[in-house]
């Protein structure tokens, strides 16, 4: 039998290891384990998971909290176990959550006090066991201390073994459960390792929510696989992000929004990033000034491209080319295939850590996933003349003016370059002679008329890309993590026809 059909565990291999080395640094308190520490409170919480949860192999764990340390456990814990993570998006409205729950039927639902008040309506409606880290649940509090922390003896876990539920931040229907196998997470782990550099010696900002692939699966289990250490806040504040980079993090993963927001700052002319490794925006198109300020600082600054079916790592620019290709996310990582599609220019992105299908959805999981394996993402890309990958925008947001293909993020990216724009937002208008304009929506951070944004945008687009209309709005719907929902624009649009 081939040594690489089941997955190792994790943090006991990695306690073996480098048993010393800082795992993970809770902010909130300063507290730092070492992967020993940390192997042996996630054993404690496996046994736990079993015991209390009736948690068995294949069955899943259900979690609705914000970041935290238990969080992290329970993921390493169901790792062990070959139990399966249903990780809860608590920025989703509670019916919402609750026909996810519902599809997945989870064992037990784990919640922090701050959404105790959604996880009673969780549990009242399914009938399902709660456990509150903070306070008692239906069933009693999570409480794994009082087990044993020893390694667990268990069957080795397939790498085609279920791993988490992981929701797309999609802008159409119910979220799809994309199912991540230990397969993968531990492929995207390696792909991380090996294509862009990270090492033991690296921390990471880990500030993104763990109920989204970026926060668990951008830099978090790819540095548990390679010895790393990542810093846990509970959200995003700009403050904790300048005393990281100031206490020597080398890896910062960000939404547009969040590098704007620092920006702003006052502590950012006197911030030194200088000593960062990555510095990576994802989650929406980046405004150019936001490169620039970077680059000032003489910041690698890139964007990269991912998706929670396939990583969601995949490109990588190297820092040479960062500058000179600023909005460009590369070329594959070491184990990933892509290809563009023939008649429309799709990318379809293929290997082991493409998901094998959505959980309880055989017709979304053939309508994205061809025969060959192959996942057709429903992005738009280019390849250039040097073998370097762009991100076009969603094949379904394609505007088709008078024959003429206009790709939304090509005309976002134009507005985004006036100094006073913050975010925009390009979608198709009925029109009675060209059959679709483009319009944008805008949010400004200054006085800014529709002229001088038109004349900007003529200066850098052919005429029949420039917007045939212009509405500034204070913020921008959003859905998922930095993502604008254009379907909520096209709404907008169509009350004020």
């Amino acid at each position: 039998m081939s040594r690489f059909e089941h997955a190792p565990d994790w943090l006991a291999r990695r306690a073996e290891l480098s048993p010393d080395a800082p795992a993970i640094t809770i902010a909130a308190d300063g507290r730092t384990l070492t992967f020993f520490e940390l192997n042996a409170r996630c054993n404690q919480t496996a046994r736990w998971l079993q015991d209390r949860a009736g948690l068995g192999r294949g069955e899943r764990v259900a979690v609705l909290a914000h970041n935290r340390l238990e969080y992290l456990e329970v993921f390493m814990a169901c790792q062990k176990l070959g139990a399966v993570l249903q990780n809860l998006n608590w920025r989703l409205h509670p019916d919402e959550m609750a026909k996810l729950v519902h599809n997945a039927a989870p064992q037990a639902l784990l919640f922090g006090s701050e959404l105790s008040e959604a996880a009673q309506a969780l549990a009242a409606q399914d009938d399902l066991p709660t456990y509150g880290f903070d306070e008692p649940g239906s069933a009693g509090r999570f409480a794994p201390r009082d087990f044993a922390d020893t390694d667990l003896e268990l069957e080795p876990v397939p790498l085609q073994a279920p791993w988490v539920i992981c929701y797309t931040g999609g802008t159409t229907g119910l979220p799809k459960g994309a199912l991540l196998t230990q397969g993968n997470i531990l492929s995207n782990a390696i792909n991380t390792v090996v294509s862009w550099g990270l090492s033991a010696n690296d921390v990471a900002i880990l500030n993104a929510p763990l109920f989204h692939t970026g926060g668990l699966n951008v830099f978090t289990a790819p540095l548990l696989y390679v010895g790393g250490h990542s810093v846990l806040y509970q959200g995003f504040e700009p403050e904790q992000v300048f005393d990281a980079v100031e206490q020597g993090a080398t890896l910062c993963f960000g939404v547009p929004t969040m590098f704007q927001m620092l920006q702003a700052h006052p502590r950012w002319p006197e911030a030194d990033f200088k000593h960062m490794k990555l510095v990576i925006s994802g989650g929406a198109p980046c405004p150019a000034p936001v490169f620039e300020a970077f680059f000032k600082k003489q910041v690698s600054f890139t964007t990269g491209y991912g998706l929670t079916e396939a990583g969601p790592n995949n490109f990588w620019l190297p820092k040479a080319r960062a500058q000179a290709k600023a909005g460009a996310v590369g070329r594959p990582l070491m184990h990933v295939q892509v290809k563009l599609l023939a008649d429309d220019g799709e990318l379809c992105i293929k290997g082991p850590h493409v998901i094998p299908g959505y959980f309880n959805n055989p017709k979304a999981t053939a309508e994205a996933i061809d025969e060959e394996g192959w996942l057709h993402t429903g992005d738009l890309a280019r390849r250039d003349e040097d073998g370097d990958y762009w991100i076009c925008g969603r094949k379904k947001d394609l505007i088709i003016s008078g024959g003429e293909n206009i790709y939304p993020a090509e005309v976002e990216d134009a507005l985004l370059s006036h100094e006073h724009v913050l975010q925009a937002a390009v979608i198709g208008a009925p029109d009675d002679r060209w059959g679709e304009v483009p319009v944008a929506f805008i949010v400004a951070q200054a006085e800014l008329t529709d002229q001088a944004l038109l004349s900007h945008a003529r200066d850098r687009l052919a005429r029949y890309k420039v917007p045939k209309a212009l509405y500034f709005v204070k913020t921008m719907p959003m859905t998922g993590p930095g993502k604008v929902d254009k379907r909520r624009l096209s709404a907008d649009l169509k009350s004020r026809s």
